[in-house]
């Protein structure tokens, strides 16, 4: 498959550069700045819906997965945590191209996210930003900085998911970045100021292996 995409793209006037797994992707994408990522989801050391997370931690990149998975799950998993666009195997070469050239044409990476409105509103949790006031169903709850900071962050990142390392180092800093368990404690409090049911999230979602992401609507 790789010999037949990197033949095909060289041909239509594309420079191809190949990674045999997960790590060296993110390798290569992090050295040489790819204008696009052509990303198979069943990698021989960590599962795709991983390097998908991990590239949109650092990069805008645009991201097409090819994969033979048809589950509608893992399709809405793979888009939800950042890629562009899924093309299932098998496929013709003329249909990859046309999606190339859509995604390099209008790509925007899901992490191109607006910045946090002055007022977010979901279901019955509002956020006033401006006065960093926190209401739920009418009633003030009152966040530490840390937890405030983490709400912070998924308002930012509203409706797709965030990665472990990405909050890690955005709440805590970079030296916090294999800290998980901080993250899961201020998780657990944040779902219990927020959640009606914490064992039941309506708001702040698990992506299992992955993140968090916080609803854009309900």
């Amino acid at each position: 498959m790789r010999r037949f995409l990197r033949t095909t793209l060289m041909h239509n006037g594309f420079e191809a550069l190949e990674a045999a797994d997960g790590a060296q992707a993110l390798e290569r994408v992090a050295e040489s700045k790819p204008n696009l990522v052509l990303l198979d989801l069943g990698l021989p050391d960590i599962d795709g819906l991983e390097v998908i997370c991990k590239l949109r931690e650092r990069s805008d990149v645009p991201i097409i997965v090819i994969s033979a998975r048809q589950d509608e799950v893992e399709k809405v998993e793979a888009l939800d945590l950042g890629a562009n666009d899924y093309v299932t195997k098998p496929f013709g070469a003329a249909e990859l191209l046309a999606r190339i050239r859509v995604a390099l044409r209008f790509g925007i990476a899901p992490s191109a996210l607006p910045p946090p409105p002055s007022i977010f509103v979901l279901g019955e949790l509002r956020v006033d930003f401006e006065n960093r006031m926190v209401k739920l169903a009418g009633r003030e709850v009152h966040l530490t900085p840390t937890e405030y900071r983490l709400l912070e962050v998924l308002v930012e990142r509203r409706g797709r998911a965030v990665g472990h390392g990405e909050l890690l180092r955005e709440v805590w800093g970079a030296d916090a970045a294999e800290e998980l368990e901080y993250l899961r404690t201020f998780m657990r409090q944040l779902r219990y100021k927020l959640e009606p049911e914490p064992s039941q999230p309506r708001y702040l979602l698990t992506i299992p292996r992955v993140g968090y992401r916080l609803k854009s609507d309900l």
